[in-house]
């Protein structure tokens, strides 16, 4: 019965509303490693996937899970119901953009504006 209690079944929701998952890890998984998880099954159709563990936030329960912490750590108190699946959501960050590629706004802002007269 212990070896039950040491793994939790998590799936993945996705920004659109669709999973990755359910599956099994055990409760000393750290955040880290759940995250390589999800970079290795994401849907390749999906565009804009995760290229890095920083990429992605986790969040369960309203918290958003530290890359150092274990998924026991992280656990809520609805994890201890046998049978249940936990959802932990994922957001992908995009990237920064890189300095040489921003779009620059126009040095004279009177060349796009335009003004009345009466008279």
């Amino acid at each position: 019965m212990s070896g039950v209690q040491d793994q939790l079944e998590i799936k993945f929701r996705l920004t659109d509303g669709s999973d990755i998952g359910p599956k099994n890890f055990p409760v000393a998984t750290s955040v880290a490693t759940l995250k390589e998880n999800i970079i290795a099954q994401w849907p390749r159709e999906k565009e804009n996937g995760p290229r890095t563990v920083k990429d992605i936030k986790l969040i369960s329960g309203g918290r958003i899970l530290e890359n150092s912490k274990t998924v026991g750590e992280c656990k809520s108190p609805l994890c201890d119901i046998p049978g249940v699946v936990t959802t932990m959501h994922v957001v992908v960050q995009q990237p920064p953009t890189e300095k040489g590629t921003e779009k620059k706004l126009p040095s004279n802002p009177k060349q796009n504006s335009c003004g009345c007269v009466i008279l």
